[in-house]
C-alpha cells in the first residue's frame, strides 16, 4: 500500500510550512517542494492532492513564478491558495483581474457584536 501524501508547491508564501504541518496533524504525510520541482519529483511522492501556495507575485508580473503545466494532468485534486489560485486560473485559460483592494497583509475588520460578547462562550 502506498503512503498517502500531499505535495505543497511553494511560491514564496510565508505559510507553506504551516500548511504542511496542519496536514501532518491530520496524519497525512506532506512535503513542501519549490515551485520549480519537476513533475517526476512531484509524482515520486504519490500525492493524493497538490496545494499551490500563495506568494507575493501576480501571474502577470514579468518574473512571475510558474509551475510545470503538467501538474494539472497528474489526475489528483489541486488546491490553489492566493497566488496558487491565480496561477491555476491563468494556466487553465481563465483571466485574473485586480481587485479594488489588495488582500495581502493586514486588514481592518469590524465586529457587529458588543465587546466581550464571546467571553462567556464555553467549549462543548
Amino acid at each position: 500500500m502506498e503512503t498517502q501524501s500531499i505535495v505543497v508547491l511553494d511560491f514564496g508564501a510565508q505559510y507553506s510550512q504551516l500548511i504542511a504541518r496542519r496536514i501532518r496533524e491530520q496524519n497525512v504525510f506532506s512535503v513542501v517542494l519549490p515551485y520549480t520541482a519537476s513533475v517526476n519529483e512531484i509524482h515520486s511522492y504519490s500525492p493524493i492532492g497538490i496545494i499551490l501556495s500563495g506568494g507575493p507575485s501576480s501571474v502577470y508580473d514579468k518574473d512571475a513564478p510558474h509551475a510545470n503545466r503538467r501538474v494539472f494532468d497528474l489526475g489528483v485534486p489541486v488546491l490553489g491558495i492566493c497566488y496558487g489560485l491565480q496561477l491555476m486560473v491563468h494556466v487553465l485559460g481563465g483571466k485574473v483581474r485586480a481587485a479594488d483592494k489588495r488582500e495581502y497583509g493586514h486588514a481592518m475588520s469590524r465586529s457587529r457584536t458588543p465587546p466581550g460578547s464571546f467571553v462567556t462562550c464555553r467549549k462543548s
